[in-house]
């Protein structure tokens, strides 16, 4: 069902914090080209947590509208709080998207049952396929694989976006669902790895600044090539490393502002731009690349 490179979008913003929606247009075009398999569209590398509802729907409704069928569309729909990510939800159905994806509640530090609770409620909402996510590096807690087990049995809920970036947390998962829940990576320093032990694709932030090697590493591992899938993750290695020498996605909006690919490299406060440091050290692998905008 949602196999592939889906790229975790960043939300393109003029400096003074608005929504850039040509930005965003041309974003997905960029994307749709190179052969990205689909968009995560304000997942937590889209600022999620910084835009409010109304801004949140209408990113989403305007990344439906650009990719015009030609490429799935999952939207964030996480939160903390299960009535808002509820509501997000709700909103969002109708907007002609292919599912949602739902983070573990960042803060509350919920247990295992509170988890189970939490995503239950979420999937009994909706009549489109949910995608749990796992990034107890962002969240704090983990959601453990015994628990994705138990809430793969709702028929709603149809795969796990995986940020641990633990390869034996995947051989667990593996284990203890069905062959057609969707296992993704959401590390991309573990991703080709992840891939050739049996993953089903990748939500990337790195696929923002070169999707096509992304896209094509998904397709030779999924086509058994694994000889080609880490020949091609050898050859971007190094962006895995430097996208995320700043919180994400602060390293991907300078890369895609020094692209020409946005207009302005905005965050919204409490993210600021990158460190001078960090801003030559991503922009010399973009010259490296042949990716910096002349």
């Amino acid at each position: 069902m949602f196999t592939g490179s889906y790229v975790a979008l960043v939300t393109p913003m003029f400096d003074d914090g608005q929504i850039d929606y040509p930005a965003l247009q041309e974003l997905v075009e960029f994307h749709v080209q190179q052969g990205t398999h689909g968009i995560v569209s304000v997942g937590t590398t889209g600022e999620s947590a910084t835009l409010p509802f109304d801004e949140h729907i209408e990113v989403v409704k305007q990344t439906v509208a650009a990719a015009a069928g030609r490429t799935k569309v999952i939207a964030g729909s996480g939160a903390n709080s299960t009535s808002e990510a509820i509501f997000l939800s709700e909103q969002m159905a109708g907007l002609g998207i292919d599912g949602f994806l739902s983070v573990v509640p960042y803060y509350n530090k919920p247990q295992q049952k509170g988890m189970i609770a939490h995503f239950e409620a979420i999937a009994d909402a909706t009549d489109l396929p949910v995608i749990l996510y796992n990034v107890p590096g962002r969240t704090v807690a983990d959601m453990l694989p015994e628990t994705v087990a138990e809430l793969a049995k709702h028929p709603k809920i149809v795969g796990l976006k995986d940020a641990t970036g633990d390869i034996a947390r995947l051989k667990a998962t593996q284990a203890l669902v069905d062959d057609d829940f969707v296992l993704l990576s959401g590390d991309d320093a573990s991703s080709c790895e992840f891939l050739c032990e049996g993953g089903h694709g990748v939500i990337s932030v790195t696929a923002n600044i070169v999707p096509a090697a992304i896209a094509q590493m998904c397709d030779a591992a999924l086509a058994g090539d694994f000889a080609r899938c880490r020949e091609l993750n050898a050859s971007i290695e190094k962006l895995h490393t430097r996208l995320f020498i700043e919180p994400n996605p602060v390293m991907p909006k300078w890369a895609l502002y020094k692209m020409g690919k946005m207009k302005s490299p905005f965050l919204r406060l409490p993210m600021v731009l990158p460190e001078l440091a960090s801003q030559k050290s991503i922009e010399a692998l973009l010259t490296e690349y042949a990716l910096l905008s002349e």
